[in-house]
């Protein structure tokens, strides 16, 4: 029921500010509405949250350096009409290092587990990525409306 009422409440929320603010300061409040959606999901007792956040604010960090700042380096290289100028041996090198990329990423993903299954349990984890995608897919959805509005 109250996943029902504070859902809404949260995209709500997040297409007004959308309006008024500056992109750091809208993605600073889509975080804040993130972690109370997550820990409500969760049903995360306050022991669990003090234990639970710092491990998935670390994950986080470290997974949108990597996703976001290393592979873009790599790709933003790749502009219109530059992967033709591209020798073969540079176009080897690249890949190489988006394949180390994603390793780094499935081994980082495979340390948060392992990490969080100290402080929650199993199903818990599971709970975890299901609202993380809930979250983001109607973050999307509201985001797709907004654009048509």
């Amino acid at each position: 029921m109250k996943t029902k009422i504070l859902f809404p409440i949260i995209f709500l929320l997040v297409a007004s500010l959308s309006f008024s603010q500056g992109f750091k300061e809208k993605r600073e409040k889509v975080k804040a509405l993130k972690v109370a959606y997550i820990t409500e999901q969760l049903e995360l007792t306050t022991d669990e949250a003090q234990k639970f956040w710092p491990i998935y604010n670390a994950f986080d960090e470290n997974q949108s350096e990597l996703r976001h700042e290393k592979m873009r380096a790599i790709l933003d290289r790749f502009k219109p009409g530059n992967v033709e100028k591209l020798s073969e041996k540079d176009a080897s090198n690249s890949l190489i290092q988006m394949e180390k990329i994603e390793e780094d990423l499935f081994n980082l993903k495979k340390k948060f587990i392992k990490d969080l299954q100290v402080v929650i349990s199993a199903k818990k984890i599971i709970k975890l990525k299901k609202a993380e995608e809930d979250f983001n897919r109607e973050l999307l959805k509201q985001m797709r409306e907004k654009r048509r509005g």
